[in-house]
């Protein structure tokens, strides 16, 4: 049997097909916009499933609805039962303005050492790195204790409903592994003492919050025959932009800052003079603190009037809402029931989108992630930081079933992660982090169930 450093070099030999699969992944515009019918993910599963078949790898995709596949890929173990699961999705946000990209979004333009393209990193980079890490595999026979699944998933990007989620509710046995990676971590930060990954152990809450204001309508010309509904909303919005959320320090990431020379302790009280010490020295991890010391609440999207000689008498404020693990249903309404109070015609509804969950760090697993990075860079002082992330992932489906699941890409420490732009202009995936993900995915799947 080959050993892991002939099949670590067999990822560099396949350097051009790599990222030609990248290319042609992103090439799919498996674009989810929220309202149906949209997503259009079966046609990158279909392109993954013939991938796989060519390299003798059988899959199945379901569809939850019409042209909304999800495809479940496995490499047989000795035991036959799951022994790992590689995670993604394969559908990606809208492009707002084509206009402002320096290439077309779906053309997958090499540029700069960078694969541009909508999707690039979110998430058909991880997508390409585990096909490709299942194929090393198995043309290579590789015995497995345990089944290697590879699932890749629609509408991650809004809310799972048709993906994970859906998986979850009809088919759980299907997504069911002691372990699992996924996207939601996985990207190198300076610390002090050596190299430092985040893992992404569990994620924030996210919920939307729909603030429907009213008024009385009446002709622009009169308006005080009437009440403008745009005054109420402007009360609002600054009651939202002045809110100072409760400090909180409990997650477990502000127990590991003395690897960033952080002597003092940090508390509720002190998070904000720490965070404005170091953001210039450590911006990433300053707007990271930022984030998971505290509850958010942004203002997205704004509907409201019909005419522009008309008064509105209504107006509908969509606001993202993540919470801290401990913050429930009920607090979210407390706080914006005193943000909100004494506005008149305002009321809100909340949905409930994402709860706040997380996997434990002190694991056998974490520990066979830290190898996997270390052998993939060839870099024995690799450390991992425990992180939750300020964004939902599919993660908070396969949590509840038990499963640990982790989130981890392994972008390469010589990327700029402030380039890839997921969700926005220009998203693009260094090359240098396709390979070296690749890399990580494979060193993983060999240290968690290869028979040596």
């Amino acid at each position: 049997m080959k050993n892991l450093d002939a099949l670590l070099n067999q990822i560099d030999e396949s350097y051009e097909q790599i990222i030609a699969l990248e290319q042609d992944l992103i090439r799919i515009p498996s674009v989810n916009t929220g309202t149906m019918p949209t997503g259009n993910e079966t046609p990158v599963c279909e392109f993954a499933r013939d991938w796989l078949t060519e390299v003798g790898i059988h899959s199945e995709i379901i569809e939850s609805a019409p042209n909304r596949g999800n495809i479940i890929a496995t490499l047989p173990g000795e035991s036959g039962e799951a022994g790992l699961m590689f995670m993604s999705h394969t559908d990606v946000v809208p492009v707002e303005d084509e206009s402002k990209w320096r290439f077309p979004p779906f053309s997958a333009t090499i540029s700069d050492g960078r694969i541009f393209g909508r999707g690039a990193s979110d998430c058909k980079a991880l997508l390409t790195a585990q096909l490709v890490a299942m194929s090393i595999l198995k043309r290579n026979n590789i015995p497995l204790k345990a089944n290697l699944l590879l699932v890749s998933c629609a509408d991650e990007e809004h809310g799972g409903r048709y993906g994970f989620g859906w998986l979850a509710e009809h088919h759980p046995e299907k997504i069911t592994a002691p372990v699992a990676v996924n996207e939601g971590g996985g990207q190198p930060i300076t610390a002090a003492g050596g190299l430092t990954y985040l893992l992404g152990t569990g994620e924030k809450g996210r919920l939307q919050i729909e603030i429907k204001i009213t008024g009385t309508s009446s002709h622009a010309s009169v308006p005080w025959q009437g009440v403008n509904a745009m005054y109420r909303l402007t009360q609002a919005l600054e009651r939202i932009e002045s809110y100072e959320p409760e400090r909180d320090t409990s997650t477990n990431i502000f127990d590991h800052l003395s690897d960033f020379a952080i002597e003092h302790k940090v508390s509720p009280e002190n998070v904000d003079q720490i965070i404005s010490e170091i953001k210039d020295d450590h911006p990433r991890l300053a707007s990271m603190l930022r984030a998971l010391s505290r509850m958010t609440l942004t203002p997205t999207i704004i509907h409201g009037g019909i005419k522009s000689n008309s008064v509105p008498e209504f107006i509908q404020l969509t606001c993202d809402v993540r919470t801290l693990p401990h913050q429930d249903l009920d607090y979210v309404k407390e706080q914006l029931e005193n943000i909100l109070a004494d506005i008149p015609g305002v009321e809100f509804e909340i949905d409930y989108m994402a709860q706040p969950n997380s996997s434990p760090f002190e694991t056998e697993f974490a520990t066979q992630i830290q190898k996997a990075t270390a052998k993939a860079l060839n870099i024995e002082d690799i450390k991992l930081l425990p992180s939750i992330s300020n964004g939902f992932t599919d993660s908070r489906f396969t949590r509840p079933l038990g499963v640990t699941t982790y989130g981890y890409t392994g972008a390469h420490p010589d990327d700029n992660p402030m380039l890839t732009n997921s969700h926005g202009t220009d998203e693009s995936v260094g090359i240098k982090s396709l390979i070296n993900s690749t890399r990580v995915m494979l060193a993983l799947a060999y240290d968690v169930l290869a028979i040596k």
